[in-house]
């Protein structure tokens, strides 16, 4: 893989509201874009080489060009309820962006692939283990245009 700068830092959380208050206040979040019950479901999503069938409430926001997301799981085993059991709340990614479907794919060829997907609006997703970057996972996505005007839209509500 070539080297990507981070585009998203991003938290697993019980407590959306009191997450988005700090970070608010550590990093300079000014409004937080909700996205309730946002589905994983075993059509397009696979969690640890099986059908996926989870749900998430996630938040969105920036600091400066970095998105800041928090993502509460709300139902189904992931591996952000698992990362609660683990390690309770905390630090749970960073995410790198790939250019094209086909960067995806060999990014993510041949790597210890945790779960992997793709999102309403054609967003590819995968997690890698990244233990030894001292962060849980590093997820890379592509992101197509239609995503990337409501990540633009989240963006200039910050300003």
């Amino acid at each position: 893989m070539t080297s990507q700068t981070p585009v998203q830092i991003a938290w697993v959380t019980r407590d959306l509201d009191a997450t988005e208050a700090a970070l608010t206040t550590l990093l300079g979040a000014r409004k937080w874009i909700r996205m309730p019950d946002v589905h994983f479901g075993p059509e397009a999503c696979v969690h640890r080489g099986g059908p996926a069938d989870y749900h998430a409430d996630i938040s969105l926001s920036y600091a400066g060009d970095t998105q800041l997301e928090l993502i509460a799981p709300t139902r189904g085993e992931s591996i952000y309820t698992e990362f609660l059991t683990e390690s309770g709340p905390g630090l749970h990614h960073i995410c790198v962006e790939v250019p094209d479907p086909d960067a995806f794919e060999a990014a993510v060829a041949g790597a210890e692939v945790a779960a992997r997907g793709m999102m309403p609006g054609g967003m590819l997703f995968a997690y890698l283990s990244a233990p030894a970057a001292g962060v849980p996972y590093l997820e890379i996505a592509y992101i197509p245009d239609d995503i990337r005007t409501f990540f633009d839209y989240v963006k200039q509500e910050q300003q």
